[in-house]
This record gives structure tokens, sequence and C-alpha cells, in this order.
């Protein structure tokens, strides 16, 4: 079965950094682009960052820009998020999604995961 599972969510102070990890079973890793997404309660989820299947073309929300870092690993089938210089408005819940590719800024979803909450206090 494809699982899709998050982990190194937490708490930190604002300014503090974590790095999110997602590791893939049960499909070809390198057949699909990697994104990152978040949902803030009372907000919509929305695409933080995409990396493409060799890593060669990422994006980022405007809001994270200069502060994360997405990055692949494809022999251990794992995608990275680097979090540095957190504030309070990145207290969301983030999700790691295989997708299906990096083309229509990364939202054609094969696959979920469930979740890891990241919490930033002021």
């Amino acid at each position: 079965q494809v699982q899709v599972a998050e982990s190194g969510g937490g708490l930190v102070q604002a300014g503090g950094s974590l790095r999110l990890s997602c590791a893939a079973s049960g499909l070809t890793f390198t057949n699909y682009a990697m994104g990152w997404f978040r949902q803030a309660p009372g907000k919509e989820r929305e695409g933080v960052s995409c990396i493409s299947q060799g890593g060669f073309r990422i994006n980022y929300v405007d809001s994270v820009k200069g502060r994360f870092t997405i990055s692949r690993d494809n022999d251990k089938n794992t995608v990275y998020l680097q979090m540095n210089s957190l504030k309070p408005e990145d207290t969301a819940m983030y999700y790691c999604a295989a997708v299906r590719s990096y083309s229509n800024i990364c939202r054609d979803v094969a696959y979920w995961g469930q979740g890891t909450q990241v919490t930033v206090s002021s």
C-alpha cells in the first residue's frame, strides 16, 4: 500500500527552526514531484513548496521565500522541508503530498500524508 508519512513537527518559539521529513513507500518515488502544503485554523489549505522529480525545479509561496528550503533524497524516498526564522503565522498542520506532475503548480496530488503539526509561539 502507498504510504506518505510526515514527521518533525513540534512547538518552537518565534525565530526558531524545524526540519520536516516525509517518507514515501509503495510507489516509484522518482515518478512524482513532491509538495508541502499547510492549513492553519480557519484558513484554506495552501501550497508551501514543491520540488520536481529530479530536484531541478523548485517553487515556494512568497511568504516563506528565504526562510524555507525544500529538498529530496531519491535514494531514501524522502522529501524535507527545512524551516528557519519561524513566525507565529507559520503555525499550521503541514501536509506532504506526492504529485503527478510539477506542472499546474503541483496541484495534481496523487497521495496525501496525514500531516504534522507545527506551532510557533510568539
